[in-house]
């Protein structure tokens, strides 16, 4: 399928948010939600995560719940905008998106629930550019990349993102790198990181956007397996003064220096000592923060020097 309307379904998307927020509210008691069922480290919650972000949190999970064996979190994973709705979702606790809410949503939340859901950078993350083996376009500018998106290019490659809706890296390519222009028709769309990863690799002609959680560990035996079917292309870099290309690595994710940063929030929609809190606590403190360092994000919460290293023969 094509994403000629993937404009337009952003945009419909973030009104539908809106406007089930607003009706939402108009048939709320205004009573607090409240939770006894579980404790910080027991009890059985669900929570909503964008589809980017699947291995990473999947080994969170595992390690919360190795830690507390009474605790069990069921991820749902989707894209970012029908995580945003499950805010509205009374099984849903938590969520884990690229964005912060915007005041207004906070305000309608609040009257819904009588409570403002809780929220925080946990890590940053890049959206990494994957080009087929075959392909000798591995080096690009920013510009081109812009123009892949938009129609404009001159490279004879078809770009591929993760979703037919408003994903986060649908979002990020139409907020963040278009700055509101719309898709070109050559845009194909995938039904997940793992369905662009697979189409690039079979297509010479293609170009993909995936978050790089999805494919940039070189420590993880599935990310080499997946890094033999493609390439990661290099950008140009950010902030530096002469003609360098980095690519999404820690460390110029760390200084920014990749162009493609974005940040990953959990919205906690609990307001006790819950099991959501226990699940949140975990991904801000040293153990999570370090889960994430170890997938090749970076972490937000906890300070990590980046060095200059040399080698004496």
């Amino acid at each position: 399928m094509r994403l000629s309307t993937a404009f337009i379904h952003n945009r419909m998307n973030r009104l539908m948010v809106a406007a089930a927020l607003a009706l939402f509210c108009c048939h709320c008691s205004n009573k607090p939600v409240v939770y006894h069922s579980d404790k910080l480290d027991r009890g059985t919650i669900q929570i909503s995560v964008d589809e980017s972000f699947k291995p990473v949190i999947d080994a969170q999970i595992k390690v919360f719940e190795s830690s507390f064996p009474d605790a069990h979190i069921i991820a749902h994973y989707k894209p970012e905008a029908e995580c945003l709705k499950d805010l509205l979702v009374d099984s849903i606790r938590m969520v884990i998106v690229t964005r912060q809410l915007q005041s207004s949503e906070e305000q309608r939340l609040k009257d819904a629930l009588s409570f403002i859901p809780v929220q925080g950078r946990i890590a940053y993350d890049a959206v990494a550019v994957i080009v087929n083996k075959q392909s000798k376009d591995s080096i690009l500018e920013v510009s081109d990349v812009k123009s892949l998106l938009n129609g404009t290019g001159t490279l004879k490659l078809r770009p591929v993102l993760d979703g037919l809706t408003a994903t986060s890296t649908v979002r990020y390519a139409l907020d963040s790198i278009l700055k509101g222009q719309e898709l070109g028709k050559t845009v194909t769309a995938a039904t997940s990181s793992q369905g662009v990863i697979d189409y690039v690799a079979g297509n010479p002609d293609a170009v993909g956007f995936v978050g790089v959680s999805w494919i940039g560990n070189p420590e993880d035996s599935v990310h080499v397996r997946l890094q033999k079917k493609v390439t990661i292309a290099s950008l140009r870099c950010k902030i530096c003064d002469s003609s360098v290309y980095v690519k999404p690595n820690q460390v110029n994710i760390a200084t920014l220096q990749y162009p493609l940063v974005r940040g990953l929030h959990y919205i906690l929609k609990e307001n006790y000592e819950g099991l959501g809190s226990g699940f949140a606590n975990f991904l801000i403190y040293e153990r999570g923060q370090l889960i994430f360092r170890r997938a090749y994000l970076w972490p937000a919460r906890m300070q990590f020097e980046v060095r200059s290293a040399g080698i004496n023969e």
